[in-house]
C-alpha cells in the first residue's frame, strides 16, 4: 500500500540539493564551453551522484490513513526489532519499543505516529554506529520527540546512522499534531525507535516492510474492542 501523489523534496534538504545540482551544472557548463576532457568523466561521475541525491531526499504526498484507534509507521523501512523494555530517561515507564531500520532506498521524512502534543523535543549528540544494530538506539546521535495522547505518552528517536549527519525536526514543544503530518528528516540515516505502551496491542511484527503514516503499526485498546 504504497499511496504516492506528486515527488516534492523534503523541507530540510535544500541545502544539499542546491550544492550537488549547483556543482552538477556548473561541470555540465565548463564541460560544454571549454571541452576540456578531464571535465567530461568528472561529469559522468557527479550525474549519478546528482541523481542519487534527488532521490533519496524525495518527499512524495501521501493520503495518510485517517483512524484515531491506530498507530502509524513513523517511517519507511523494515521492522527489525520489537522489544519490551523500561525506558528510563524520557518515559520512565515500561514500553514497548517497535524499531525501523532505513535503508538508502527508503523515503528519509519521518511523519507523527499519533495525534497529540508535542511535549519535548531533545537532540542528544552521539556516536555513528550502523543503524540496525541494536546498542544504536541508546549510543548513536538521536532526536527524541514525546507526545501526549489520550491513551498514554509516546516517544519516538530519530536515530542517525553511519552515513547521517544531521536529525531535522519541524516542530516545537507544545505543538498539536495530527497522525500522518511530516514530523521531520534524517539526512542520510537511518532508524526509528517508536516507544509505547507495553499493552499496546501491535499489528506488525519482524521483517515487516512499513510505510509513513500508511501503515498500522498497533491499533489502541477501546472500550468498545
Amino acid at each position: 500500500m504504497n499511496q504516492y501523489s506528486g515527488w516534492p523534496f523534503a523541507q530540510g534538504s535544500s541545502g544539499n540539493l542546491l550544492a550537488v545540482t549547483g556543482l552538477w551544472l556548473t561541470t555540465a557548463v565548463l564541460a560544454k564551453l571549454t571541452r576540456h576532457k578531464a571535465l567530461r568523466p568528472l561529469l559522468l561521475l557527479l550525474t549519478p551522484v546528482w541523481l542519487i541525491t534527488l532521490y533519496f531526499f524525495r518527499d512524495p504526498e501521501r493520503r495518510t490513513l485517517q483512524d484515531d484507534n491506530l498507530v502509524l509507521s513513523p517511517g519507511d523501512g523494515e521492522v527489525v526489532e520489537i522489544t519490551p523494555l523500561y525506558e528510563d530517561k524520557y518515559l520512565q515507564a515500561d514500553t514497548v519499543r517497535v524499531s525501523i531500520f532505513l535503508s538508502l532506498f527508503d523515503v528519509h521524512v519521518q511523519r507523527f505516529p499519533v495525534s497529540g502534543l508535542i511535549s519535548q523535543i531533545e537532540h542528544v549528540p552521539g556516536k555513528k554506529l550502523q543503524a540496525f544494530r541494536p546498542e544504536a538506539s541508546e549510543v548513536n546521535e538521536y532526536m527524541a520527540t514525546v507526545i501526549e495522547t489520550p491513551h498514554g505518552r509516546v516517544l519516538l528517536k530519530q536515530i542517525a546512522g553511519i552515513l547521517a549527519r544531521r536529525c531535522v525536526h519541524y516542530h516545537e514543544p507544545g505543538t498539536a499534531v495530527n497522525a500522518g503530518e511530516r514530523l521531520g528528516l534524517i539526512r542520510f540515516g537511518s532508524r526509528l525507535d517508536l516507544y509505547l505502551p507495553p499493552d499496546t496491542p501491535l499489528t506488525v511484527q519482524i521483517g515487516d516492510k512499513v510505510y509513513g503514516g500508511l501503515t498500522p503499526l498497533a491499533r489502541w485498546q477501546t472500550d468498545h474492542s
